[in-house]
């Protein structure tokens, strides 16, 4: 099983959050880097968001999908 990395994010529980969405959607990941983001900072080093490379398709799909869903139309501002 090879991993790739899908995304860096640089907040430790975004991190989790990502992760647990894609392992409810069956697709199985891990975070990379963790221990050293919790001693300097994820702000400085950021966590890897991996998964087996032939799930990768699938994982970025569904992360663009969160991602899209959680961005607010510009004419939905107050």
């Amino acid at each position: 099983m090879a991993l790739v990395v899908v995304e860096t994010l640089f907040d430790r529980i975004a991190g989790e959050i990502a992760r647990a969405r894609l392992e409810t959607a069956g697709i199985e990941a891990v975070l990379f880097d963790g221990g050293i983001a919790s001693v300097i900072g994820s702000g400085l080093s950021g966590v890897r968001l991996m998964v087996d490379e032939a799930d990768e398709p699938a994982a970025r799909a569904l992360l663009d999908d969160l991602e899209a869903s959680a961005t607010v139309p510009d004419d939905a501002a107050p």
